[in-house]
């Protein structure tokens, strides 16, 4: 394990493991991974092959980008030698208040990730904030730990759609097709359980009930009232 503490506004934590042949045969690290896609290791080359008692770098990046607190990820290197699990613990001090410069940039990474795999955020160490939270949970207190966490960011990406400005009408198969299926081609995730999401039926019905009586099901500018959500995730309109 390696850990670090980040200063104030620091957007990327840098590690290096130096990994070392001791034995008489030539080694093949024939891949690496991470346990989330904010974390990424580069190896020298792919395969990279180590001569008997040759030493070299694995380069380990986190992206701190919208996380405070202590963070741990994991790094697996895949070996003809075995498998060797690395730790990386990153101390994070709370942002100040304000946006974050640069903060867009900084999470491009994983955007990428999530373009490449949108239900890469219940994987790994990224279900803990993404699927873990929400178990047991429905109506308001499910929105604020599965949906708020992404549509009522402070530091929102631009991609992610402010849901109390929507362009386009809404309804209660609009809010199913989204939740449950998500949008192929997008960060949009499918939450619902037989498509890999942590959704089951009754909380995806409780989000779709929710959702239809709080937020407006036509164009902004209509003469229709907009309600608001209960308690900590009235923010949404």
């Amino acid at each position: 394990m390696k850990e670090y503490h980040a200063k104030v506004g620091e957007s990327m934590a840098h590690f290096t493991f130096y990994l070392t042949n001791v034995s008489k045969e030539v080694v093949s690290v024939n891949s690496v991974h991470t346990s989330c896609g904010c974390t990424v290791a580069q190896l020298p080359e792919q395969p990279w092959r180590l001569a008997a008692g040759t030493n070299g770098p694995i380069n380990v990046t986190v992206n701190l980008a919208g996380k405070s607190g202590t963070v741990v990820k994991s790094v697996t290197v895949d070996s003809t030698a075995g498998v060797k699990s690395l730790l990386v613990k990153v101390h994070i001090p709370a942002p100040t208040s304000g946006p974050i410069a640069g903060i867009d940039m900084n999470r491009m990474q994983n955007m990428q990730t999530a373009l490449a795999d949108r239900q890469a955020v219940f994987k790994g160490d990224c279900a803990k904030c993404h699927s873990e939270p929400a178990k047991g949970l429905a109506g308001a207190p499910l929105y604020d730990k599965a949906c708020g966490i992404c549509h009522d960011a402070a530091n929102r990406a631009s991609t992610v759609p402010d849901l109390k400005h929507l362009t386009h009408p809404t309804g209660p198969e609009h809010w199913r097709t989204w939740i449950a299926s998500g949008k192929v081609g997008s960060m949009m995730p499918a939450f619902a359980k037989a498509q890999g999401g942590p959704l089951d039926d009754a909380q995806i019905d409780s989000l779709v009930k929710l959702l239809n009586a709080t937020i407006p099901n036509t164009f902004p500018g209509s003469a229709k009232p907009v309600a608001k959500l209960p308690g900590a995730v009235n923010s949404v309109q």
